[in-house]
């Protein structure tokens, strides 16, 4: 375990096959902005992420938050077929919207994702946040979620946006784990702290992850900058299968990347459950990503 301490989740990274064709997948679905192409390679980044080879790399924007497409000359794995929310494997970032409906509509007005929501958004219990929610998986199988927050509970980040922006940002990525307590204790080391948990059950979250008799564990921890946050998803009763050992240059690799303070530059680390991490320095001392 590092030293170093996790002070903000600054982007989302995901491996790709076609950068250019992905990004303009997140550009026609949620209005997400190019903002940098770049090629990126050199000693320094084949040790970060143990792979060899470059990645030619765009940036995308998503109100404050950073979407990162990786496409790397030496190619990973696809992302597993028939894969569910209960496997290790599954992380996903919630993308915050100001009416679902409309964006639901934008959604299936693009060419190239496939749903894991049974039928429509669908609205959870107040005990689970009263949040109306839509997962899906965009054209190579990264999960992503549409999130609407009730009126009364919209976070003070995005309470005052225009009616007329649709994405807002990211509140989250959830991440799916075996053992929650083991998993808390990871994140805690790193310097986030638990700032929410709850029991999510019933009809409305089975349809939203298109699984049956669904009971799920969350944990919500929170870096001190506190949006975006990771969030554990521990399914109950539910043997999770694959996980683990994913190469930074498989499509299934999500990397989180925390800006952090302590000692050395960028660090990659692997949580319990195999998700890949980095922890780079403030500004001044930055590396590759």
């Amino acid at each position: 375990m590092t030293s170093s301490k996790a002070i903000r989740l600054a982007k989302f990274s995901l491996t790709t096959t076609n950068a250019n064709r992905l990004a303009t997948f997140y550009e026609r679905s949620m209005g997400c902005i190019r903002v940098s192409k770049t090629e990126l390679r050199g000693a320094d980044l084949d040790d970060l992420l143990a792979i060899r080879g470059g990645a030619h790399c765009i940036r995308l924007a998503l109100g404050d938050e950073i979407i990162e497409l990786l496409e790397f000359e030496n190619p990973g794995a696809p992302y597993p077929p028939q894969s569910s929310a209960a496997d290790l494997i599954f992380q996903h970032f919630a993308i915050v919207v100001t009416d679902m409906a409309q964006a639901w509509l934008r959604l299936s007005r693009t060419e190239g994702w496939s749903p894991i929501t049974q039928g429509l958004p669908q609205r959870l219990p107040d005990s689970s946040g009263g949040v109306t929610t839509f997962k899906f998986r965009d054209p190579e199988g990264h999960p992503l979620e549409l999130l609407s927050f009730p009126a009364s509970k919209v976070p003070k980040k995005w309470s005052d946006a225009p009616a007329r922006q649709t994405s807002l940002g990211i509140d989250h990525s959830a991440v799916s784990a075996a053992n929650a307590a083991a998993s808390t204790v990871f994140y805690e080391a790193l310097g986030l702290r638990v700032t929410a948990h709850s029991l999510n059950t019933g009809p409305a979250q089975d349809a939203l992850d298109g699984m049956p008799s669904v009971e799920v564990a969350v944990v919500a921890l929170s870096p001190k900058i506190d949006t975006p946050h990771v969030e554990l998803l521990c399914y109950q009763e539910i043997s999770p299968r694959r996980g683990g050992n994913l190469q930074s240059n498989d499509i299934a690799c999500t990397r989180l990347i925390f800006d952090s303070v302590g000692d050395g530059g960028a660090q990659r680390l692997l949580d319990p459950n195999g998700h890949h991490l980095i922890l780079r320095a403030t500004p001044s001392q930055r590396q590759p990503l």
